[in-house]
């Protein structure tokens, strides 16, 4: 694994999709952290880029630094509320679009392994049996020469779910610098994993809406 270094993205400094009184939709990139860290240079993020504009911008869910596509904020508290709720209940709907090392046997299915964080070295997960439910479904969508296009759908939504979950089926996501070896971290120049799509209640007229920036992994 190697050491995290932090050098985030400028251009765009804000891909925004979507604003209305209640929410605001970005497209994150990869390399950009959802909300600050502890260390003074983690201060840039998509969190304090977007409170420069929208003063009342409220975090409501996260994206690994690595990982870019789709983020919803909360411009109000009642919208936050509303929103964490969604995503507590597993009432959102999310899909992701990852390319993995290798070749997938099988076009689709589940996986269902629990998980929790790896005390030993912070801040990785790892697979137990003693850990939270954590289910992913998976479906090819493209069979590339030495990869694997594939679209994953968490039901859960646990830290590094999909990293780890794609890793315990023999197929880590490339790029993937905590959980690959050289050569999967080698194989790409970032994360391979995009937040595609999400789907939420609108929290004022509760009228379900879909969010989409589609893949980059061409």
């Amino acid at each position: 694994m190697q050491i995290f270094t932090y050098a985030p993205p400028s251009v765009p400094w804000l891909d925004i999709r979507y604003q209305d009184r209640d929410i605001l939709v970005i497209n994150k990139p990869s390399g950009l952290l959802s909300n600050p860290g502890r260390a003074a240079n983690t201060y840039d993020c998509a969190l304090t880029r977007l409170l420069q504009r929208y003063p009342e911008i409220i975090l409501v869910h996260r994206l690994d630094c690595a990982t870019s596509g789709i983020m919803v904020f909360a411009l109000n508290k009642k919208a936050e509320s509303n929103i964490k709720t969604q995503f507590q209940n597993r009432m959102s709907k999310k899909t992701y679009i990852a390319e993995v090392l290798g070749q997938l046997n099988q076009d689709q299915g589940v996986i269902d392994l629990a998980m929790k964080a790896d005390k030993i070295r912070p801040p990785l997960q790892e697979i137990a049996e003693d850990g939270k439910v954590s289910k992913t479904y998976y479906k090819v969508l493209e069979r590339r020469e030495t990869s694997t296009l594939v679209e994953l759908k968490p039901v859960t939504g646990r830290t590094h779910q999909l990293r780890l979950h794609m890793l315990a089926l023999g197929h880590p996501i490339l790029g993937d610098e905590f959980y690959g070896d050289a050569d999967v971290i080698a194989a790409s120049n970032r994360l391979k994993l995009h937040a595609m799509s999400l789907t939420i209640a609108h929290p004022f007229s509760g009228k379900e809406m879909t969010f989409k920036s589609f893949h980059p992994f061409q």
